[in-house]
């Protein structure tokens, strides 16, 4: 951020004189928290946790299915990636389900033309889905081969139904919610079923009328399947609820029941709420929901992932609340290992750069106006052991032009890398990562200035492993 230099030390004592430095909490300290961004970038979101342990983790990368797989949740931005090739064109919302001892990808495509989006499967028989082969199945439809998305698989009373969303006709007038029985996880074996189209003011408020994205979760015998409703690119997109019974006749339109209203929507200064899926903390003692949400009022489909942990009523649907504060702290998932936090304020500054203060910051301050060639600010970061560790840094970009930025992040004086801040507005932070070598003992962590601008209000440190 542009500042005269003139001012520099204007501003910094001021900043000391409002935030004392006895107040500024744990500026280097464990921390079992993090604060809701997990990806800066990505919609529709997707995870699938493991009996390896492991996080297995896919979103709408538009041009093939990209899986992240990450032992963490909250550092799954920062986990390897494989990326499976699925031909073009417009691959949207692809799933990840683990059937019968092999893994099956869901996704939808077309070929360049939204009117012929379709669903489609590939398997692997790996024990890894980042290993193996990924063999291409083929098209998933029903005899009506009408334009599908958002495929998603429910396993009940020992049958696979496969439940998506889609057009009645040929023409895009609404998207309803279908489903159908199979015979196998590549196969539809029965007529389509609508169970569920919009219908609620809260549903039809835009147009087309969208149905969307559903995602199924079982209770004590009761499945709730939790749908996208109103327009992905609005302020209004939101989740209803669909109920039924695991011993009801699932194809039976009848045994599935609609919510009347919203069972999440925009609150606490985020907007468009949609598109989740559900999961379990590494211990499996919590219920927890990743889901996208816009970076910014009327962002439209520029989106980002953000998770919480979720309850349950006493009639056995999940309670989601609403999304969680963006600048209030979120206990991490249980049995996920504490952080290692270096607030940006207790960095050495070089150049323009300095310390200033942050009304939205974990403490009070940041670190910014980065903003020369020879500014920066660096840490001495402790290591105990020598290896790989993952840096998630808590940043923020304003710079004019909407434009992504980056700063350039060296270790030990080693050659620089490119930390990649999105566009969000100055004090609406989000979440940059990095995998970095460092050495046993005292290491130094430098973050000088790049493309565009960015600032730091903390960074956590914890080893990759």
């Amino acid at each position: 951020m542009k500042v005269d230099i003139r001012n520099k030390w204007l501003l910094a004592v001021c900043a000391l004189l409002i935030f004392p430095m006895g107040q500024v909490t744990h500026a280097v300290s464990s921390q079992n928290n993090f604060y809701n961004v997990v990806m800066q970038d990505g919609a529709d979101p997707w995870v699938y946790k493991h009996t390896d342990g492991y996080y297995y983790f896919t979103k709408t990368t538009g041009g093939d299915v990209t899986i992240w797989k990450s032992a963490q949740l909250t550092a799954m931005d920062a986990a390897p990636t494989t990326v499976v090739n699925t031909g073009c064109c417009g691959i949207w919302a692809p799933e990840l389900h683990y059937i019968n001892g092999a893994w099956y990808i869901y996704y939808a495509k077309d070929d360049g033309d939204n009117v012929n989006h379709r669903m489609y499967v590939m398997e692997n028989t790996s024990a890894d889905p980042t290993q193996g082969t990924w063999q291409y199945k083929g098209q998933i439809t029903d005899h009506t081969n009408k334009w599908a998305i958002d495929g998603t698989v429910l396993q009940a009373g020992g049958q696979l139904y496969f439940i998506w969303s889609g057009w009645e006709g040929d023409t895009n007038v609404r998207q309803n919610l279908y489903i159908a029985r199979m015979s196998n996880p590549w196969t539809i074996s029965s007529d389509r079923v609508e169970i569920a189209r919009p219908t609620y003011q809260w549903e039809t408020n835009h147009s087309p009328h969208v149905n969307e994205g559903p995602q199924v979760i079982i209770q004590n015998g009761v499945i709730s399947l939790v749908y996208s409703a109103s327009g992905s690119w609005t302020n209004d997109y939101c989740l209803g609820l669909i109920t039924a019974s695991t011993t009801s006749d699932l194809l039976n339109p009848a045994s599935w029941n609609k919510r009347s209203q919203p069972i999440f929507k925009s609150g606490n200064g985020l907007y468009g709420p949609g598109h989740h899926s559900f999961t379990k903390s590494p211990d499996g003692t919590e219920d927890w929901m990743l889901y996208h949400v816009a970076k910014y009022h009327n962002a439209g489909w520029n989106r980002e992932v953000r998770m919480q942990k979720f309850t349950w009523h006493a009639d056995n649907t999940p309670n989601l609340g609403v999304p969680a504060n963006p600048n209030a702290p979120i206990t991490l998932p249980s049995g996920e290992a504490a952080h290692t936090r270096y607030e940006g304020e207790v960095g050495a500054f070089g150049g323009v750069a300095y310390a200033s203060g942050s009304p939205n910051g974990s403490g009070g301050l940041k670190a910014g106006h980065i903003d020369t060639p020879e500014s920066y600010v660096e840490f001495s970061v402790h290591a105990a052991s020598a290896g790989e560790y993952i840096l998630l840094a808590r940043t923020a970009n304003g710079t004019a032009g909407g434009n992504w930025s980056n700063l350039l992040l060296s270790v030990n004086s080693g050659v620089p890398s490119r930390f990649h801040i999105t566009n969000k507005g100055w004090e609406n932070w989000g979440l940059s990562t990095a995998r970095v070598q460092l050495k046993a003992g005292v290491n130094q962590i430098r973050f000088s200035k790049g493309e565009g601008y960015g600032e730091i209000d903390f960074f956590d440190i914890k080893p990759a492993n």
